[in-house]
């Protein structure tokens, strides 16, 4: 009477060997997939890192309307960033991600145009992809990284995007001179593939807390919160300022070049050399949980502070300013280890999303302050006068470093033996 005993057995048995199936993104997401979409997303940016701003001093013939742009560019940047904790309310995330990707291609296409207002338009549109980009991978990376190990995330990632930051700015520019359009083609397909990358990891929409219920909150809102943070704003100005030196040296240091007889291939090469360094990262990172953060930090801006005032002070000799250039970037590339980390160890997991836009938005603070500064200084004095200016600035952050925790960044092991 009843099913055959054989048949009973075996349909647990047949239902249990299937494999899960994953509705949202898979479970083992880890440092390599988030260094994985960074890598691919540098092949993007150091294409053009060293074209865009040849596009548009080409475009707009005066390094001090240059400046206005960026400034412009900067704000609306800034707008975009504030407002995407609203948005992700609105649009899931990996939507919001996949956008991203479409203002890069948008921008590229839009810079084949070459005009007065298309350099512009396009500098906007890839301001804003990298402004979505940023803010949303350091959600998933603060969903799924433990704390212990965000530095070495930070690492990898610099690994992973050493290659396209090392040849990038060089091919950029040997691409556009073979034709103009080119190089946005290529930096399209990077963006393409970008995206690609991210749907096939799966990373869905996250990690949630809990549900939202009630309407979405004012985008400001959350500001209060990180001015009652103090390790918070401290972390935050270390990614600005840090961020304020790459500008003044990838932007203004072509400008500087091309002005001083050098030509606008040089600065893409110096910008290229200065990436090779990336591939040290992961001995960089070893020594700042070695010496803990704040040595590393102070280190950091004290060695780029003294090397902009050399540019400053070597303008006339062409060479010499952009070897301490040169030398000052490899700072910058310590600091693009550790400044991020005082912020991103104090986030509450709680506020994941809305701290990470606030952190983000260092990238368009920097790009408001950056050609602001270089403006109103542009106006009385010549283009060297602003890597002095950044000197300034690098040394005010060394104050602020000597506030942080003397261990801050050590292995837990480490903290317990000293």
């Amino acid at each position: 009477m009843g099913w055959p005993p054989v048949a009973a057995s075996k349909a647990p048995l047949m239902f249990s060997q299937r494999s899960p199936i994953y509705l949202s993104h898979a479970p083992a997401v880890g440092v390599r997939h988030f260094a994985t979409i960074a890598g691919v997303e540098a092949g993007f940016r150091g294409i053009l890192v060293s074209v865009m701003p040849l596009l548009m001093y080409e475009a707009l013939s005066d390094e001090r309307v240059m400046s206005a742009a960026y400034l412009v560019v900067g704000l609306l940047s800034l707008v975009t960033g504030l407002l995407i904790p609203w948005i992700t309310r609105l649009l899931p995330r990996r939507w919001a991600f996949t956008s991203a990707g479409v203002l890069y291609v948008a921008g590229c296409s839009v810079a084949m145009f070459g005009t007065v207002w298309s350099a512009p338009l396009a500098l906007l549109l890839n301001a804003m992809g990298t402004v979505i980009f940023t803010i949303c991978l350091s959600a998933y990376v603060l969903d799924y990284i433990q704390r212990e190990d965000l530095g070495r995330n930070e690492s990898m990632r610099m690994l992973f995007g050493a290659p396209s930051w090392t040849l990038g700015p060089v091919v950029g520019v040997g691409l556009r001179n073979l034709w103009a359009p080119l190089p946005f083609i290529v930096a399209a397909g990077f963006a393409v593939a970008m995206v690609a990358v991210f749907w096939f990891f799966r990373l869905g929409n996250g990690k949630q807390i809990q549900r939202a219920h009630g309407p979405a909150p004012n985008p400001l809102a959350y500001l209060g919160r990180f001015f009652r943070q103090p390790r918070l704003i401290a972390g935050w100005l270390f990614a600005t300022i840090r961020s304020c030196g790459w500008w003044v040296y990838i932007v203004y240091l072509p400008v500087f070049c091309i002005q001083s007889g050098l030509g606008d291939s040089v600065a893409g090469m110096a910008l290229s050399a200065s990436n090779a360094v990336l591939f040290a990262t992961p001995v960089m990172l070893r020594i700042v949980q070695r010496l803990s953060v704040r040595v590393a930090l102070r280190t950091g801006f004290t060695w780029c502070a003294a090397l902009f005032v050399a540019g400053w002070l070597l303008a006339p000799w062409p060479w010499a300013a952009v070897g301490a250039l040169f030398a000052a970037s490899v700072g910058l590339v310590l600091l693009d280890v550790c400044a991020g980390l005082p912020f991103l160890m104090a986030v509450k997991p709680s506020e994941r999303t809305e701290m990470a836009a606030v952190y983000s938005s260092f990238r368009d603070v920097s790009g408001i302050l950056t050609p602001l500064v270089a403006g109103a200084i542009l106006f009385v004095a010549p283009v060297a006068a602003v890597f002095g200016a950044c000197g300034l600035g690098m040394a005010s952050a060394v104050g602020i470093a000597r506030r942080l925790h003397p261990r801050l960044g050590m292995p837990r092991r480490g903290r317990m033996r000293a």
